[in-house]
Order: C-alpha cells, then sequence, then structure tokens
C-alpha cells in the first residue's frame, strides 16, 4: 500500500518529467534540426557532447553540476546575482539537471527523424516558394512525427527512472526534490521491503507500457544509440 509519502514522490516525479520533456522538445527540437543540416566540422564535437550522458556515470554528471550550480559555480554566481539563489537542492535545479541528463532521449531521436526525411521534401517545397519557417512546420514536422513522438516517451520515461543525477542534485527532501527512484530507496535502505516493492512494481509496469506504446502506436519507432 502506497503511503503518503509514496505517493508525493510520485507525483513529484512526474511533475519533474512533464516539465523536463517539455522544455527538451522545446530546446531540443531546433538543436537537432541544426544538427540534422549544418556541415560545421564541429558537428562531431557536439553529437559527442549530447551524448555524453549516455556513458558517463550518473554521478560523475551529478557532481560536476553540483560544482556547475553550486555558490561558486559559473551557474550559480548567475543564479545569485538575478536573485533567485543557488539550484541545488531545489525543484527548479532538479529540472536542470534532469534536462542536461535526458537531452540526448530527445535530441538524438529527433536527429535520426529529420535525417530520414531527405532532402526531397524540402526541396520540392522550396520550389513552391514556402519559407524554411513554413516548410519546417508544413512538411518537416508532419513527416518526423513519429520521432517526436519517440523522444516525448523516451525523455520522459528517462527522467523518471533517474536515480544518481537528482540524487546528487537534489537530494533527499520530501516533497520538494524526493523523487520515487529515491523514496525506493529509501524504503530499501529501511528494510520496508514491501513498500519497496509496491513501488517497484509500480516502476516496473511503467516502464513495460511506456516501451509496449513506443512499439505499437510508433511502428518504426527511432533508436536512441545506447552505448552504457
Amino acid at each position: 500500500m502506497l503511503t503518503p509519502a509514496d505517493i508525493g514522490a510520485l507525483w513529484l516525479t512526474f511533475k519533474v518529467a512533464s516539465i523536463t520533456t517539455l522544455i527538451l522538445l522545446l530546446l531540443g527540437t531546433p538543436l537537432a534540426w541544426w544538427l540534422t543540416n549544418t556541415r560545421s566540422r564541429w558537428k562531431p564535437f557536439f553529437n559527442a557532447l549530447i551524448a555524453m550522458p549516455l556513458v558517463l556515470p550518473p554521478t560523475v554528471l551529478g557532481f560536476y553540476l553540483l560544482i556547475l550550480m553550486g555558490p561558486k559555480g559559473p551557474l550559480g554566481q548567475l543564479s545569485n546575482s538575478l536573485g533567485l539563489g543557488t539550484l541545488p537542492f531545489t525543484f527548479s535545479g532538479l529540472v536542470f539537471a534532469s534536462c542536461i541528463y535526458s537531452l540526448p532521449f530527445v535530441v538524438q531521436p529527433l536527429q535520426n527523424s529529420f535525417e530520414s526525411i531527405g532532402q526531397r521534401p524540402l526541396e520540392v517545397a522550396a520550389t513552391l516558394r514556402a519559407s524554411p519557417l513554413d516548410t519546417f512546420f508544413s512538411v518537416v514536422m508532419p513527416l518526423a512525427k513519429p520521432g517526436f513522438l519517440t523522444a516525448s516517451i523516451l525523455g520522459f520515461a528517462h527522467t523518471v527512472g533517474e536515480f544518481g543525477v537528482v540524487l546528487m542534485i537534489g537530494g533527499n527532501i520530501p516533497d520538494k526534490t524526493r523523487v520515487v527512484s529515491v523514496q525506493l530507496y529509501n524504503h530499501v535502505e529501511a528494510l520496508e521491503y514491501t513498500q519497496a516493492h509496491t513501488l517497484a512494481a509500480i516502476l516496473l509496469g511503467f516502464s513495460f507500457v511506456v516501451l509496449l506504446v513506443m512499439y505499437t502506436v510508433i511502428k518504426s519507432p527511432v533508436r536512441v544509440q545506447q552505448y552504457s
């Protein structure tokens, strides 16, 4: 049976995942489009930079984000100068860290989907005097719909399953930064295996449903290049 703390952790987790996914779709779409079309020699560098969360241990990424957002870090100094305070151990810091950690799970499916479209539809739209913006919204986005759906599902699901990064950045503050993965860890640490089984079963069922939807509704899901 779920305790009030479990329900609070579940609600906070899905709140973080929803906001993170929305932000990543807004920021990741133009980034993926640029990576698809750029001829810059720096493209491999940016691809590698975006993909780093796939291979880095979460605690390593969380540690450097903690330094970056701390009082002496550049981002921490910027947030302090804006009167926002420091980001670690806050909901905003949790969202920021989740965006960094889940970035490749949104950008890579979008980039793969954009690349699969090819240049022919864009050339046809150009001959009809469609502007680049009109071409993107009228031609690219409908053709890339499977990529957007895959990116949304993977980004949301990956954020729900985070542990190392959110523990490093958010800590374990009830109703503020304690997400469901941390709550599950608390139950196991306290030898509360019944409550741990309940939360674990919810996450297990959620993961299966997410994959089932992705492979059923999206006939040809775009794969994320997972290396770890």
